[in-house]
């Protein structure tokens, strides 16, 4: 893989990988123009995990109407600011979905197909939770069960 990152203006870089796809980062503290490269790494990891869990999901046969990974990512006061621990959340809401379904996809992925969680996972502890709603229409849902998966 190869990336090249050029300076636009200020703190304002675009990136570019193989893929041809253009990131736009911006790390100026009004962050106007793009997303910050930190965030970049946050927002990667639950990409990357998140694209694992709804192709097994899918694979599964379970019927999700709505997936999201939230991040939460504390970070180092002193400089160069790391991130020191992360939380990743799992929120799935569909019809029917299975508890052991949605474990069996996340340990798959953070276990043995995400890249990015196996590097970063060297870095800082990531902790995990997960939560299940199911759809009842109109763009309403209710908690089914939520819980914390153990490595």
């Amino acid at each position: 893989m190869d990336a090249k990152v050029s300076w636009e203006r200020e703190l304002q870089f675009t990136g570019v990988a193989d893929s041809g796809f253009a990131v736009r980062m911006d790390s100026h503290p009004s962050a106007e123009t793009g997303v910050s490269p930190v965030e970049m790494v946050a927002l990667s990891l639950a990409g990357c995990t998140g694209m694992d869990v709804i192709s097994i999901l899918g694979k599964q046969r379970q019927e999700v109407t709505a997936f999201d990974i939230k991040v939460h990512a504390e970070r180092a006061t002193d400089y160069p600011k790391v991130i020191t621990r992360a939380l990743l959340e799992y929120v799935v809401v569909g019809h029917n979905v299975q508890e052991a379904a949605l474990i069996t996809a996340i340990d798959r992925s953070i276990k043995k197909y995400c890249p990015v969680h196996a590097m970063l996972r060297q870095a800082f502890p990531i902790d995990v939770r997960y939560s299940i709603h199911e759809d009842t229409g109109n763009g309403v849902s209710s908690l089914v069960k939520e819980g914390v998966f153990e490595e």
